[in-house]
């Protein structure tokens, strides 16, 4: 397989609280107000709260009524974990034009490659107003950039910098720069945090001049870690991942659907037409996500990574099934999207099979179907052709038997 490009020079690029400014750039004059998303897991917490929020007392993590007893005039908003999914899938997609070594952390927070960019664009403050103006308009007072040698150091500048501000850690200055810098830029968990603190510990440079032999005794293997990042001696590159191609599979409702046994029966006919596609043979599943569009304009959004990648149906679908279970779509499903988006080689005995003439016969008569299946969705600009499957036989109304699978060959 080929090698994912790296690159050990970094730009760090933050927007904080990604999903709550997609709210604010599509809904006019939220900005303005007190506003909190609610979490997506449980609809009585709360997942994100703007600064306006914050400035009356407001926190993530406090129950719906415990806010609106800070703020009785808190917008409260429901989360389309969908769109944000978007919105980030264009950020990354604007940020690969600049650079084609683009690393996704978490939601609004990106690292970009920028080893040998200095021959297309000139000097680092030109590669960064390219990197800004890749932004959309509408974040770009709000996103921070870092620049420094491995990924640890440009988040930490990211993190010290201003609004739609940009800092430069310059090569060979990045143990100074770092010293300064507090303890909780550092992958802490909350235990760690409290205990450093206890031992007085505040910065950087306090953890780096202790020995790193009395802090790995101290702390574990973890601890060594963190000695490390703080002294400077790791310098992650950005591993741009190669653009995964994958495989898709829909079911659209009659009427939108409710219950969670009905919608496990789904997943199952999904999962079991995903596995059948031609571009899977020879490969195991390894990260898969599916979401549902709700009625009122609303979505839903499961995303996992496996631990071990399979082409087992069952344990493809185990994780997806306790996500049903324990956080179900608030609303009918009027549409749901099963997503394979990274695989992993499967073994010799599956790749042998995969080309045998029976297979490559199969194929063949796919990739006909495919061709003329592109060409009547180029025509019409629309999916237009569906499967008729049975999901709910038992059910006296009609359109709760069956339901629309979209037809991708």
């Amino acid at each position: 397989m080929a090698r994912h490009p790296t690159s050990l020079s970094a730009a760090c690029v933050w927007i904080p609280l990604f999903p709550l400014r997609c709210e604010e750039a599509r809904h006019e004059g939220l900005s303005a107000l007190p506003a909190a998303l609610l979490a997506p897991d449980t609809a009585r917490k709360l997942w994100q709260v703007s600064p306006l929020a914050r400035h009356v007392g407001v926190q993530p993590g406090m129950t719906v009524s415990q806010a609106i007893g800070l703020c009785p005039s808190l917008r409260l908003i429901e989360p389309d974990p969908v769109y944000y999914d978007e919105q980030f899938a264009s950020l990354l997609a604007a940020l690969g034009d600049v650079s084609p070594v683009v690393e996704s952390a978490e939601l609004g927070l990106v690292y970009v490659g920028v080893d040998g960019l200095e021959g297309i664009y000139g000097s680092s403050e030109t590669i960064i107003a390219a990197i800004h103006r890749s932004v959309r308009p509408s974040d770009r007072p709000t996103v921070r950039l870092g620049w420094g040698v491995g990924k640890f150091t440009a988040w930490v500048a990211a993190s010290r910098a201003k609004p739609s501000e940009a800092i430069v850690v310059p090569v060979g200055e990045e143990q100074s720069f770092l010293a300064s810098q507090p303890i909780a830029v550092l992958p802490l968990d909350t235990d760690t945090h409290r205990r450093l603190r206890r031992l007085g510990i505040r910065s950087l440079g306090a953890l780096a001049a202790l020995p790193e032999a009395a802090v790995t005794a101290q702390f574990g293997a973890v601890g060594r870690r963190l000695w490390q990042l703080a002294a400077g001696r790791i310098a992650e590159p950005v591993e741009g991942r190669v653009a995964p191609e994958p495989i898709v599979a829909a079911l659209t409702f009659f009427t939108p659907v409710g219950e969670r046994e009905l919608l496990s029966h789904s997943l199952d006919q999904l999962i079991a037409r995903a596995l059948k596609h031609p571009r899977r043979i020879g490969w195991r599943v390894h990260a898969l996500r599916v979401r549902a569009d709700t009625e009122g304009g609303g979505s839903w959004l499961s995303a996992h990574l496996l631990k071990e990648p399979t082409a087992d149906a069952a344990r493809i679908a185990a994780p997806l099934k306790i996500r049903l279970e324990q956080s179900p779509p608030t609303g009918g499903v009027e549409r749901l999207v099963l997503e394979f988006t990274a695989f992993a080689p499967g073994t010799t005995e599956l790749q042998l099979f995969a080309r045998d003439a029976q297979a490559a016969a199969r194929a063949g008569q796919q990739r006909a179907l495919q061709s003329a299946a592109r060409e009547v969705r180029m025509r019409v600009k629309r999916a237009v052709l569906y499967h008729i499957i049975e999901v709910q036989p038992w059910s006296r109304i009609p359109e709760r038997r069956y339901a629309l699978i979209d037809y991708e060959p």
